[in-house]
């Protein structure tokens, strides 16, 4: 089993809210969407610092000046490429850190799904995730990605493949896989329809 521990030290745990999409489906920047008083990127990133050592943004280079001064930015290293460039593009940057990566588009994300995850963070695995509710499959935008995924990442982007979840299918024996404690924090929004969806859940829960 690959580790992530070397000389019995536990690789820095790092925050990134992938926020770099176009997000051309929902026909508006889903990171900026207002969920709870909020923009939704910034309200992940906060919930992150409670969990790890550093937290960053990621975005396309023309999304920079956008983002609050008070938020770190992590630049995708190619544009339109997608969230596994922007992974690779954070372990680029600091490769012996783990990451715990979240998408902009989980609007019923919550604290206790986050802290269940890094409690459950298995360092001897290249990542920690959890298994999607729809389709059983892991779910690799709220994943702790290990330091030692990055050579595995980077060989899975040179065979030809963008996918990270086929990344985690692909070395599945190397992956820690957990049943989300609430399945619902795990539904993304790529459309309006979702949004709707979305709103009418929030609107039950005041």
């Amino acid at each position: 089993m690959i580790s992530a521990v070397q000389n019995n030290v536990v690789a820095p745990l790092y925050g990134l809210v992938l926020a770099g999409g176009k997000s051309v489906r929902m026909g508006m920047d889903k990171g900026a969407m207002n969920w709870y008083g909020k923009e939704h990127r910034y309200l992940l990133a906060d919930m992150l610092k409670t969990f790890c050592d550093d937290v960053y943004i990621s975005c396309r280079a023309e999304q920079q000046s956008d983002i609050h001064s008070d938020y770190k930015t992590l630049t995708d290293s190619v544009e339109g490429a997608g969230p596994l460039i922007a992974i690779l593009s954070a372990f680029s940057k600091y490769p012996d850190a783990a990451w715990l990566v979240i998408a902009c588009d989980l609007p019923l994300l919550d604290t206790a799904t986050i802290s269940y995850l890094a409690a459950n963070r298995n360092t001897e695995s290249i990542a920690s995730t959890f298994l999607s509710p729809h389709d059983q499959l892991p779910e690799p935008l709220i994943t702790i990605w290990e330091p030692a995924s990055y050579p595995l990442l980077l060989a899975h982007i040179a065979d030809g493949f963008k996918c990270p979840r086929k990344a985690l299918i692909r070395n599945e024996n190397l992956v820690n896989l957990l049943v989300a404690p609430n399945p619902h924090a795990l539904y993304n929004t790529n459309t309006q329809e979702d949004a709707e969806k979305v709103r009418l859940i929030l609107e039950k829960r005041q």
